[in-house]
């Protein structure tokens, strides 16, 4: 009887053991969340800032639609969609940015539509592209909508500890660099027919998806 007793309270101390988690634990969020949380945050100062920028060159004559949207680029395929962050329709051009939240020095890889970054303690690593990211995302709207209206890509780097290699294509941004960026757009544009923003984002419209099921459905196949 003693023994059961005995038996019966290390069974009790364990599960208490198992059981308690500092508050640090209960509140810390897993790794793949911290990316996650770390991705909307950037891409959230993206559009803040594209927004600021877009009124203060365009006035009121352009759309930035609201959220990632999704396309669908290769019916059929085992990866049908893709995702863009930013997708915004000017008189200049339609522009579809890929936002990343990297810190350190962020420089050409030896692997071509690679990047390396290498943070502070020297560790380096190499990471797709978002110019590479969005070559099949620019193609796709280049070849549905009328030549006339130019389709270009960047990448918007947001977070303020990241450093840009002058070595890296021209479009790929800090996100201090996107005023600039969108005025070499507009003033290379010049003289040419303006885009009709209310036609372009209608046409647009038809080939996106904002839906909630589209970007669940699109990330599920994605995260395999």
């Amino acid at each position: 009887m003693f023994f059961e007793i005995l038996l019966g309270v290390a069974a009790s101390q364990l599960l208490t053991r198992k059981k308690r988690r500092s508050i640090g634990d209960l509140f810390r969020p897993k790794h793949k969340d911290r990316s996650a949380a770390l991705g909307e945050a950037g891409e959230a100062k993206a559009q803040a800032t594209l927004r600021e920028n877009l009124t203060a060159l365009c006035g009121s004559e352009y759309h930035l639609f609201e959220g990632p949207v999704i396309i669908e680029h290769a019916p059929g395929a085992d990866f049908p969609t893709a995702e863009i962050d930013h997708l915004a329709v000017t008189p200049f051009g339609i522009f579809v940015f890929e936002t990343k939240n990297w810190s350190g020095y962020i420089s050409p890889a030896s692997v071509p539509g690679f990047l390396t970054r290498t943070d502070r303690d020297g560790k380096a690593e190499d990471r797709r592209s978002p110019l590479e990211q969005n070559r099949t995302k620019v193609a796709f709207f280049r070849s549905r909508l009328p030549s006339l209206w130019p389709v270009a890509g960047a990448g918007l780097l947001v977070s303020d500890d990241a450093h840009l290699s002058s070595a890296l294509h021209s479009d790929l941004l800090s996100i201090g660099d996107l005023p600039h960026w969108l005025r070499a757009r507009r003033d290379s544009y010049s003289g040419m027919p303006p885009v009709e923003v209310t036609k372009a984002t209608a046409g647009i419209a038809l080939l996106i998806d904002t839906s909630c099921a589209a970007m669940s459905a699109h990330r599920a196949r994605v995260a395999i």
